[in-house]
């Protein structure tokens, strides 16, 4: 994922008569992004940025800065806040986030509202996040309790060594989250580790930073107590080495760049860090695809959240059997594609999020063309509807010398190529350094999971874009490669967030020779004899 730690957008970015587009909706007043900002812990002491709406380039908010200082601050009234949390039994800080789901879903109109003005999006987009973050509550609420209760384990003696498997909060966890999907990802990410015992405090990105307090705004009223999780903002260079030093656990959306550096300190500091990072996902059409459902998912699979979506594809290989009558199928559907600003549903795909998203789409496809790709559809930015918006792309023809070949253009734009054979498929959707999610078209279920197995990706969808993985939360997700390390989503998106602790209790005899007659050469030949007979009768 592509991802940045300055300011998104600038005035000097704009056009310099916005007038004509589409300015900020009526639910996000002056008063309404005064009230979130207030929620930074922000003495003022650093100078405040302007953000601005990339529908319109209309100023949407002030935003304080907050200091290194400030975030130790924080991070010290967070540790006080998680020590009265982590007393509260589980069950009732379950209820909280039952409680958070209801909130969220009355307040839709609003966060879709702020995720539009702050990201560029589509309506359906944002109703996606909104949807996502209900999920993530109801998901864990009903899990965490039986994942956090203490787990009998087999001992090493039957019927003498009782063992039991505890979990504890590993206690401040620092998130850091992206513009992207500033929801999804900035409250997704933070409900099981406050669930788990944690404290947070949050990094997020500017340019979205009132979708993530709005977030934090609905938790707050759904009973998270005030100081347990805070957000901070300001540049990575500015606060991201004091976001580190806080830390017992790290969870980073970002660049694989960044998620390096993360990586390597976390390693210096003997913490641990989850990390959802780049990707290049590809797309398979096997020849028995049905190609009307295969084109309308490759659709959504390509140009979502307008390209800007970690799983979204940007590599489609095409079966040559299928590959004519696959691409008029495509083609007349991404021509039907609404593309434009609305905060309304009568929009399928939006804008982009900023000046340099579009520089990097353009340079890309420019260079694509350049080095002998041809422009099936798209391929032009679109300054009538917006500062950022920029057309569904699609190329042919791209060869290994192009910048967007390997490289993550986070935009919209997809690349399509032939294959003869299943397994020249699997080779040529491994050619990458990214392995985050993958897409494969089967009539055949068995088919399309074998291919897809072959695949190296985190996730792998059959028959569908990247929902069926991605909204099945009570299996794992994350990357492989340069697309990160850790999992979000399952057991382990809330059990990363603990301490596992192993407590054996020993009953009626030390482990030790228990007759001083034996000695050790005689308990090492009774025990010897013991573990045959354990593995005999099928004991682990």
């Amino acid at each position: 994922m592509t991802t940045t730690d300055e300011p998104i957008s600038t005035d000097a970015d704009l056009p310099a008569d916005p007038t004509n587009y589409l300015g900020l909706p009526a639910s996000l007043t002056e008063q309404v992004r005064a009230r979130l900002t207030a929620q930074v812990v922000s003495s003022g002491e650093s100078p405040s940025v302007t953000m601005y709406a990339p529908f319109s380039g209309a100023p949407l908010a002030e935003l304080p800065q907050c200091t290194p200082d400030e975030v130790l601050a924080a991070a010290e009234r967070a540790r006080a806040a998680q020590k009265k949390w982590a007393q509260v039994p589980v069950k009732e800080r379950a209820k909280v986030f039952l409680r958070l789901h209801d909130l969220v879903l009355d307040a839709r109109e609003q966060i879709m509202d702020a995720i539009q003005a702050e990201n560029g999006k589509s309506r359906r987009d944002a109703f996606l996040e909104v949807a996502d973050i209900a999920i993530t509550c109801r998901y864990y609420a009903r899990t965490a309790p039986k994942l956090l209760e203490g787990t009998r384990r087999a001992g090493m003696v039957p019927g003498l060594t009782s063992v039991k498997e505890l979990h504890h909060p590993k206690g401040l966890v620092s998130v850091i989250s992206p513009w992207n999907y500033p929801f999804s990802l900035a409250v997704g990410d933070t409900i099981p580790a406050l669930l788990a015992g944690n404290a947070v405090v949050q990094k997020a990105d500017n340019q979205t930073a009132l979708t993530a307090l709005m977030g934090l705004e609905l938790a707050r009223k759904a009973g998270v107590p005030e100081d347990l999780w805070q957000v901070v903002l300001g540049r990575g260079s500015a606060i991201g080495p004091a976001m580190l030093d806080i830390a017992d656990f790290m969870m980073f959306t970002g660049s694989t760049e960044s998620g390096r550096h993360i990586a390597a300190e976390s390693g210096r500091r003997l913490i641990d860090c989850s990390l959802e990072l780049g990707g290049k996902n590809a797309l398979v059409v096997l020849d028995d695809a049905d190609l009307d459902r295969a084109a309308e998912g490759a659709v959504r699979a390509c140009f979502s959240s307008s390209g800007q979506l970690c799983i979204s594809v940007e590599r489609m290989y095409v079966a040559e059997q299928v590959h004519d009558a696959f691409m008029e199928k495509f083609l007349g559907r991404l021509a039907d594609l609404q593309l434009g600003p609305s905060y309304d549903f009568d929009m399928q795909m939006g804008s982009l999020t900023s000046k340099d998203q579009v520089e990097v789409t353009e340079r890309h496809v420019a260079d694509a063309v350049a080095n002998g790709a041809t422009v099936l559809a798209g391929g032009r930015a679109r300054p009538d509807l917006g500062p950022y918006f920029y057309e569904p792309t699609v190329l042919s023809g791209v060869e290994a010398g192009a910048e967007c070949y390997r490289e993550e253009t986070f935009g919209p734009v997809v690349s399509v190529y032939t294959f003869r054979t299943d397994d020249e498929a699997v080779e040529l959707a491994n050619d990458s350094r990214y392995g985050l999610n993958a897409s494969v078209w089967s009539r055949s279920a068995g088919r399309g999971r074998r291919v897809g197995g072959q695949v190296r990706a985190g996730t792998v969808n059959v028959n569908e874009a990247f929902a069926a993985a991605w909204g099945s939360i009570d299996a794992p997700m994350g990357g492989m490669g340069d697309s990160g390390m850790g999992r979000r989503h399952g057991d382990h998106g809330l059990l990363k967030y603990t301490e596992p602790q192993t407590v054996a209790y020993q009953r009626l005899m030390n482990l030790a020779p228990p007759f001083a007659s034996l000695g050790d050469k005689g308990f090492a030949e009774t025990l010897t004899k013991s573990l045959k007979l354990l593995k005999s009768v099928g004991w682990r």
